[in-house]
Parts: structure tokens; sequence; C-alpha cells
């Protein structure tokens, strides 16, 4: 649903701009066509009774700059001349740990009496009442000891590391369209008011720099990036582009089969593999690659 139609919410809020003066109001905008987008996923799921949610990553181009917004675990990057910029970041438990406590310390109402926010390096065990331990809240960046009391005992908001930390045991990403009906298991605990439908979004102006046809912006979703770093992106990038005529508008095809085929690797008896015989990526691998130079580009 939201690839259908988000991108008709942020034309409508950019049609009401009767001049830009300014990136703000484009920023605005397209944070505003997020909300519109959750509110119409809200209303079909109470209509229809559907349920779920996704991810959300969305390039608008307008008046020589380009708008990455990203709501989720998705990443943009752009390669140009063989430099790596970043273009927007994940969005997990663990990067909005401080976000998720201090919501949780301000209504706690939204934890019931299942989950603390407070955050442990372990599950703490009943046997440590009375006990010092270390912990950390939402005002804190590093760690601290606190005697341990009956109400610590409860499950923490934030739990796991990595790919497995988890938001009330339950989803590893924190921003987002729809889950709406999202419940903790076993409970009547709601998970969508930790969950942000706004994105971030990060600004690129074309016009100040000189690209060429081996410039691009790579959009991908997590299933990329669980398997490959930033440079290992670019250096499929220089790999691909380079076999190619740079006139060629098939390359930038044939680069975003690469970076999928790449991260999906090879089907073995033990399952789906990479050269180094790791395991592939086993989540959704979706690709977009945007040329920034050369025929047909937008400089």
């Amino acid at each position: 649903m939201a690839s259908r139609l988000l991108h008709r919410y942020i034309r409508e809020q950019l049609r009401g701009l009767k001049e830009v003066t300014h990136e703000s109001l484009v920023v605005g905008a397209i944070e505003n066509a997020f909300q519109f987008m959750d509110e119409h996923m809200a209303r079909e799921q109470r209509g229809q009774h559907a349920v779920g949610g996704c991810c959300a990553l969305v390039v608008v181009y307008l008046l020589g700059k380009m708008y990455v917004a990203n709501a989720g675990d998705s990443r943009a990057i752009i390669i140009r001349n063989g430099d790596i910029i970043p273009m927007s970041r994940e969005f997990t438990p663990e990067t909005e740990r401080q976000r998720l406590q201090l919501l949780g310390f301000l209504k706690p109402e939204l934890l019931g009496s299942e989950f603390t926010h407070l955050q442990f390096p372990r599950r703490v065990q009943p046997k440590e009442l009375g006990q010092r331990v270390l912990y950390r809240d939402q005002s804190m960046t590093g760690w601290a000891y606190k005697k341990i009391e009956l109400e610590d005992l409860r499950f923490p908001l934030i739990c796991g590391e990595g790919k497995k930390a988890r938001v009330m045991a339950t989803i590893g990403v924190t921003r987002g369209l729809g889950d709406h009906n999202l419940k903790v298991c076993s409970s009547t605990l709601p998970v969508k008011p930790f969950l942000s439908c706004f994105p971030e979004v990060q600004v690129y102006d074309l016009t100040q720099y000189e690209h060429c046809p081996d410039d691009v912006l790579i959009l991908g979703t997590d299933g990329l990036w669980d398997v490959n770093s930033d440079k290992d992106v670019a250096v499929t990038v220089d790999k691909v582009l380079s076999s190619y005529e740079p006139n060629d508008p098939s390359r930038y095809t044939a680069l975003a089969q690469a970076l999928v085929l790449g991260a999906r690797g090879i089907s073995r008896e033990q399952g789906w593999r990479l050269p180094n015989n790791k395991m592939g990526s086993v989540d959704d691998i979706s690709v977009f690659v945007i040329p920034l130079g050369g025929p047909g580009s937008y400089t």
C-alpha cells in the first residue's frame, strides 16, 4: 500500500508550496506526507482488519536538490568519484534507545506492569534483589550502578543487541509506517506508541558538484546491508559500472541485479552462501540505483 500511495501524499504536499524559498519547507512537506500515509494505513487497517507495516525510504528531486527521507532500517548512500557519502541512518532499538526510554519514563502506562524503561547489560534475576547492578536510563550514554528493586525484574523495554535488538521483545525497527494493531506477544499492550512514522530527511545539493556517469545513489533494504558494508557496495559499483560503456543505460540495471544477487549468495546444500561461505541474506533485498551524472541524469 505504501509503495502505491506514499508518493501521492508527497506530491500533494509539494503542490501546496507556492514558492519554495527554503529547503525546510520541502522537508516539512515530506514529513507531513509520511504522517498522512501512516494515518491512511490506520484507516485501512481498521476498515479491512488488515495487519502489518513497512519501512519507507524515499527520494524526492526538486530544484536541483535530492531529499532522502528514511523511516526504518533501509539505507541510502551516494558513491561519488569513489567516495562514500551516507544519506541516511537506520532506526533501531539501539540507535533510538534514549527516545524510547524517555517515552517509557514519561508515560509508564505504556509499559504496563510488564516492562521497565531501564536498560541492563543482561536480564536481572530475582536473586539479585538488593544487589548493585549496572544500568542506564533515558538521560545516560554511559553506565552506572543501582540497587536492584522489585520493579527492575520486569522485562526491559529494549532487549538484545545488533540485529536481535527488540522493542518490547517484539520488533527490531523503531520507525516506519503501519503496525497500528501490533501488540506484545501474549499481551494487550500496543507497540505502536513507541514506533515513529516520521522520517529523517537528508538533503544533497546536486548543483554543488560535477558528477560523472559512475556517480550513483544506492537505495537498499536491510537485506542488502545485512551482508554488505558501504565499502563492499562501493567496490561492486566500481566493478560493474567499469565493465560497461558510460553511455549504456543498462549498466545501472546490471548494477542493481549484481547487488541483489551478491547479497543473496549461491544456493548450496547448507543454504544460501556468500563466496566467503558466510550465510547469504535471508531478508528482503530490494535495490534502486539512481545515476547522478551522464546522459538522462539530473545534472
